[in-house]
């Protein structure tokens, strides 16, 4: 969808809790001063937690970004988020997409004639019991998951990637801590296997959106979630099970038609390891 200049979206609950906060007035203005737990705090763009009539939401509250920033980010090749709109843009692609994430509740904007003061913000609901794939795995060396659940959540970690990038997507923050585990429907089923894991991908507001999505994206995101899995003791056996189901093909196939890109995977993986933590991986299945 395309959005005007100034724009706000406003689920009617959400309207209805904030007016009987505030009283009568501007609602982006009293969304603008709202305050909670906050979770990140960069670059202009404020991630915080709060209640509101009784409900949780977590809102990501954009009030512009320095010029030399901006300029730093484009002199280093990267691209700086300026507003909350692709994130909002990318919650509705993807759950048209059948990809779980944050559910949409509110988002405005607020253009001027400097972009670098370009205030926006968008707000969705709390998921309730979740928890990160990082927090789920780095337990994985001293505690075993079950079978069942391992293989599950990688077919579906694969799932999501291949679903992603086939519609011209890359997250560029592709990493375990931005998959969210939900736990809020029994919790033991989901651990054992039995119940199919939902994850939820999270922080979308780096997403990007293309015609054809360019191979280095693509190595890029799945070089940085196999860089942030390194430690939470896969086997070759599960890195080949996330290579089939990516690729949508039988191993013999996906190593014939795309072992290059792999490799690539893996260099990158093992860079970005090196760079964090000033040393090599300890293993590198792949």
């Amino acid at each position: 969808m395309k959005l005007q200049r100034d724009e706000m979206v406003l689920d009617p609950d959400f309207r209805a809790a904030l007016q009987a906060a505030f009283g009568p007035g501007d609602p982006f203005e009293q969304v603008m001063v709202l305050d909670g737990e906050v979770v990140r705090a960069v670059d202009g763009r404020r991630t915080f937690r709060f209640e509101l009539g009784g409900l949780t939401y977590f809102a990501k509250v954009h009030t512009g970004m320095p010029w030399g920033r901006i300029l730093r980010k484009l002199s280093q090749f990267r691209v700086p988020v300026l507003g909350a709109e692709p994130e909002w843009q990318a919650i509705h692609r993807l759950q048209a997409l059948g990809i779980l994430t944050t559910p949409p509740v509110a988002f405005g904007l607020r253009r001027g004639l400097n972009p670098a003061r370009e205030r926006s913000f968008v707000i969705t609901w709390d998921l309730g019991r979740t928890r990160t794939l990082e927090q789920e795995c780095l337990r994985w060396p001293e505690r075993p998951p079950a079978y069942r659940f391992r293989v599950r959540l990688i077919r579906e970690v694969a799932r999501i990637a291949c679903t992603l990038h086939g519609d011209g997507m890359n997250h560029r923050d592709f990493y375990l801590c931005h998959f969210r585990l939900d736990l809020n429907q029994d919790e033991a089923a989901v651990l054992s296997g039995a119940r199919p894991p939902r994850l939820h991908l999270m922080d979308l507001h780096r997403v990007q959106r293309h015609k054809q999505l360019p191979e280095r994206a693509r190595v890029k995101d799945i070089g940085g979630l196999y860089f942030s899995a390194l430690d939470i003791g896969l086997t070759r056996r599960d890195i080949l099970r996330f290579m089939r189901a990516y690729q949508g093909l039988t191993l013999r196939q996906t190593l014939a038609a795309h072992g290059r890109f792999w490799q690539q995977v893996a260099e990158r993986a093992r860079w970005q390891y090196r760079r964090e933590h000033g040393k090599a991986p300890k293993a590198l299945p792949l």
